[in-house]
């Protein structure tokens, strides 16, 4: 049986692909982004129990020397996520295709797909291919949500099954994108051409980090690569917000209106014709 590990699904979204829709988020991602807002999805449990202790619902208890979550005795108030040092969460199910088209087919009257995101959902790669061939079958669009790091083109079976992509472009310049992410974006830009040559980027996403990132080189060099491959790709220009971050190693503020405006103008000047900030 085909599982991945889940770290949450949000089951109506507006806000992660067109129309109303499941997003999935799988565990574990590539990247580790100074800014990264949810950064309790990077690694998986390691056990170490500190989150146990403070839980005050009795929802984590530990079973064979393992963390185990009880999602029915859980509250929500986030003290584990909170208190974990490893970027992780002990608030993750190993789920099935089959469990996940149970969930799906519950409310799917009311959506018209599924967005699979992360972490990075593209370490769970077959998995997510297979999901996307069941939610295909009973008449759901299928996105994938991915940083662009693995290389799509050798996705063949994927990518034929997946409607879009969207692939957030965090830094046009290769050391800067290694500063902020820990990686090379190399294969982030091939990425971006490769989906847009077959007609499935749908979006390509840029997060404005005043004082840590060149956000007016990127903004520029990012629209004019997307301008050269399909001007109705749409550009989304994303304000830094605190919420979630790791602000104990990153300092930045959420940019100003006249900042976002800028940047917003910028990208349409050099060709995109689909730019929105949020």
């Amino acid at each position: 049986m085909c599982s991945a590990l889940v770290n949450k699904i949000i089951h109506f979204s507006s806000v992660d692909g067109p129309g109303n829709r499941m997003a999935i988020f799988l565990q574990g991602c590539n990247f580790d982004c100074l800014y990264c807002h949810n950064p309790e999805t990077i690694n998986t449990c390691s056990h170490c129990k500190v989150c146990s202790r403070e839980c005050e619902s009795n929802a984590i208890s530990i079973i064979k020397d393992k963390i185990v979550w009880n999602k029915t005795l859980c509250k929500d108030c986030d003290k584990c996520v909170v208190t974990c040092t490893k970027n992780s969460s002990p608030k993750t199910i190993q789920m099935s295709v089959e469990d996940i088209l149970k969930e799906i087919k519950r409310i799917k009257p009311f959506i018209s797909g599924i967005t699979v995101s992360g972490g990075e959902c593209t370490l769970q790669s077959n998995f997510v291919t297979k999901l996307f061939k069941e939610v295909k079958n009973i008449g759901l669009s299928t996105f994938l949500d991915t940083n662009g790091y693995l290389p799509l083109d050798e996705m063949c079976e994927l990518v034929s099954v997946m409607d879009m992509a969207m692939i957030d472009v965090k830094s046009y310049d290769s050391k800067e994108h290694m500063m902020l992410t820990g990686k090379d974006n190399k294969t982030v830009i091939e990425n971006v051409k490769y989906i847009s040559n077959i007609n499935k980027l749908y979006e390509v996403r840029t997060v404005i980090v005043p004082d840590i990132l060149n956000n007016y080189y990127n903004v520029d060099m990012i629209s004019k690569l997307i301008a050269s491959l399909n001007s109705n790709i749409r550009y989304k220009l994303i304000k830094y917000r605190p919420i979630g971050v790791r602000t104990e190693i990153i300092k930045s503020y959420t940019p100003d209106e006249k900042t976002m405006n800028g940047l917003s103008e910028l990208a349409r000047r050099n060709g995109c014709e689909n730019v929105i900030v949020v």
